[in-house]
C-alpha cells in the first residue's frame, strides 16, 4: 500500500493507525472497526472445517498485541473519565457495567482461545466441535460490548468528554503504546 493511500477501514490486516491518536475517540471507533473483523475472522474459522492457518495467526497476534492495550484504554481511562463527566440521566453505570461484564467474560475464555489456535498452528490440527462452538462464544462476547460501546458509549464520551479529558486520554493511550507524546509526536506516526 503507499504511505498516501487511505488504509482500509477494519481490515483487520494491521494496527490502528497511531495518528488517529490525536483524537482518542476516533482512534476507539476504528479498533471497534478492527475488533469487529476480527470477530468476523473467528465466526469463520469456527464455521470451517479446514483450519485457516493465516486467519488463525492474524487472530492471535491480535488477541496476543492489541486486545489487552486496547480493553485497558477502555477500563483505566475511558470509563473512569466517563464515570466522572456523566450524569445522572446518562445513565452510564448501567452501560458501562454491561460492557465490562462482556469484556470481563472474553477475557475469562481468552486462554482457551489462545491454547487452541496455537496447538492448531504448532501441530496442524483442525478444530474440535467444541473448539469452534468456544471460538464462536468468544466472538459473540467480544461483539457484544462493542454493540453497546459504539452505540452508547462513544457517543456519550463525544458529548461529554473535555478537551482535556481527550487530551488526556490521548496522552494515556500513547504512553501505553509506547509513543511520545509531545508535538514530535505527529512525526512518530
Amino acid at each position: 500500500m503507499n504511505p498516501s493511500e487511505p488504509a482500509r477501514r477494519g481490515s483487520g490486516d494491521r494496527p490502528t493507525r497511531a495518528i488517529l491518536l490525536a483524537d482518542p475517540l476516533d482512534f476507539l471507533s476504528e479498533d471497534h472497526m478492527r475488533e469487529r473483523q476480527i470477530c468476523a475472522t473467528i465466526d469463520t474459522l469456527a464455521l470451517t472445517e479446514v483450519f485457516d492457518r493465516p486467519a488463525a495467526m492474524r487472530v492471535l497476534r491480535f488477541l496476543n498485541e492489541e486486545l489487552n492495550v486496547h480493553l485497558r484504554d477502555e477500563t483505566e481511562d475511558l470509563f473512569p473519565l466517563l464515570a466522572r463527566r456523566c450524569t445522572a440521566e446518562d445513565a452510564i453505570e448501567g452501560a458501562i457495567a454491561r460492557v465490562t461484564a462482556d469484556q470481563i467474560a472474553a477475557t475469562r475464555l481468552l486462554p482457551r482461545v489462545r491454547a487452541m489456535l496455537t496447538r492448531c498452528l504448532d501441530r496442524g490440527d483442525e478444530l474440535t466441535a467444541t473448539e469452534r462452538a468456544g471460538l464462536a462464544k468468544f466472538a459473540a462476547h467480544m461483539r457484544r460490548h462493542l454493540v453497546a460501546e459504539n452505540a452508547i458509549l462513544l457517543p456519550i464520551a463525544r458529548a461529554r468528554l473535555t478537551r482535556a479529558d481527550l487530551k488526556l486520554l490521548t496522552k494515556r493511550m500513547r504512553s501505553r503504546r509506547g509513543l511520545p507524546h509531545g508535538p514530535e509526536a505527529a512525526d512518530a506516526d
